[in-house]
């Protein structure tokens, strides 16, 4: 109980209102899986690729996609959304396994922050914890920025302008509908998943259908 009170008061969040975050738990994370892992083309341990770049500097295409794709009461709810939890806590039960997530983006960068991947009740619990002081200090326009520069978007790829120039040669700001699309459903699966997969392309065509014009 020690362990999971003192996110209650640390470690501080009201400094990300002004300052980007350097290196992440999940990033960290990362690197320690890459030192007898995979490595580049030139065979060394792979590097973190991240540029960060204002809100602004994202086009809103890539901004609409995000939050229609993973979160599209974002707006509207304090971090939280307890009915698309409720499904995912139903479909781990039938499952007998923590599989589905149900994650709202304050708390998926809650986990990116602070957090692994790993999946557990009381990580859950601390996760909650951090995204509930999260949405007190920072504003959803502030969660929005930070999560979209460090999320993983592949191996060694975090942040929207990493992504878009990794994948499409190009600017974060530059990129049209049908790219910020794609990007947008890797997200749940980004070691995995490619722009040019054909899982991707399916989904990133029922979400165009869906994202605001």
């Amino acid at each position: 109980m020690l362990d999971i009170g003192r996110y209650l008061v640390w470690p501080p969040v009201g400094w990300l209102e002004t300052e980007q975050p350097g290196t992440t738990s999940f990033m960290e994370y990362r690197q320690e899986q890459w030192q007898d892992g995979p490595k580049g083309k030139d065979g060394k341990a792979m590097r973190i690729r991240q540029q960060w770049v204002p809100l602004k500097r994202i086009a809103p295409a890539l901004r609409q996609a995000v939050v229609t794709s993973e979160d599209d009461l974002f707006w509207k709810h304090d971090g939280f959304n307890f009915s698309q939890m409720y499904d995912a806590l139903k479909r781990n039960w039938d499952k007998g396994r923590m599989a589905a997530g149900g994650s709202t983006i304050s708390q998926q960068l809650a986990k990116n922050l602070w957090f692994t991947p790993e999946r557990s009740i009381l990580r859950k619990i601390k996760e909650a914890i951090m995204t509930w002081r999260l949405e007190l200090a920072l504003d959803k326009e502030r969660i929005l920025e930070l999560y979209l520069n460090v999320a993983e978007w592949g191996n060694g790829v975090y942040g929207a302008e990493a992504a878009a120039r990794h994948y499409f040669g190009k600017s974060a700001a530059s990129l049209s509908r049908g790219e910020a699309a794609r990007l947008a459903v890797m997200l749940p699966s980004p070691l995995r998943r490619t722009p040019s997969s054909a899982i991707v392309k399916r989904l990133s065509s029922r979400l165009l259908k869906r994202m605001p014009r």
